[in-house]
């Protein structure tokens, strides 16, 4: 049986049951910016250009519930006038949550660009690898773009290569929707979990199937998970505690991604 996490489990739970109402070497820190102020802020950017995730609504209230453990605090939008150097050193760190196409101009992925290379956070979910088709800068960020998945959702077991890893697991069986990747992003990021592949007969990944990531080769922390499709994955304790690491490491809260 699974460890419990009380408290993740718990805040989230609060937190969803009130938006129903309402629709290891060292990696750098984050550069010294404006966003450095004594309640750290989160720019959860949700515009979509594609397929739009029912998962968009759970996924903002969750990290709203994470952001209150750790004292950030999660502003959700998707407005991409956001993306300016002036209102983008105002965060700790932006998380692209299942943005789908291309949802910024060629001035907002400037601006964007800038505030990586300048130390500002990345945190990526699920769908924000199918994303940004046309931005070759972006695609690195990200570290792999999405190829294609199976029908429905699977069952797979999930391999945590990292520690601490959430929970303190080593594996975690979940159900979810597996991406496949246009590429193996392993060779330049820092691969947290992997797809067992005996689990997920109907993967394309071959031996070896990262499903998270994180990386600084871009300037700023960049930190992605493949998992979050099913708005049933939030109320997962260790899927929390999984979010909750990357919101930690992005923005600049722990040493280990």
């Amino acid at each position: 049986m699974l460890a419990r996490m009380r408290p993740v489990s718990l805040a989230i739970a609060a937190v969803l049951a009130a938006s129903a109402a309402v629709d290891a070497s060292p990696l750098p820190a984050p550069a010294a910016s404006p966003a450095k102020t004594d309640v750290p802020r989160v720019l959860v950017f949700t515009r979509t250009a594609g397929y739009r995730h029912e998962a968009i609504p759970t996924t903002i209230a969750t990290l709203r519930a994470l952001g209150a453990q750790v004292g950030v605090e999660i502003e959700a939008s998707e407005d991409p006038t956001h993306f300016d150097d002036a209102t983008l050193a105002g965060y700790r760190a932006v998380v692209f949550a299942h943005t789908t196409g291309e949802v910024l101009d060629a001035d907002q992925q400037a601006a964007f660009e800038r505030y990586v290379g300048h130390g500002g956070g990345y945190l990526g979910i699920h769908a924000a690898a199918d994303s940004g088709y046309t931005w070759p800068w972006y695609g690195d960020l990200v570290g792999a773009w999405f190829a294609r998945h199976p029908e429905g959702l699977q069952a797979v077991r999930v391999v945590f290569e990292q520690t601490p890893a959430p929970l303190g697991l080593r594996e975690w069986q979940v159900v979810d929707e597996i991406y496949d990747y246009r590429r193996n992003p392993r060779a330049d990021v820092r691969v947290i979990a992997s797809i067992d592949p005996n689990s997920h007969a109907s993967g394309g990944m071959g031996d070896d199937h990262p499903i998270a990531w994180c990386h600084a080769r871009a300037g700023g922390r960049a930190w992605y998970t493949g998992l979050g499709h099913d708005p049933a994955l939030y109320a997962d304790p260790v899927f929390g505690a999984h979010l909750l690491q990357g919101l930690r490491w992005t923005t600049g809260q722990a040493d280990a991604c």
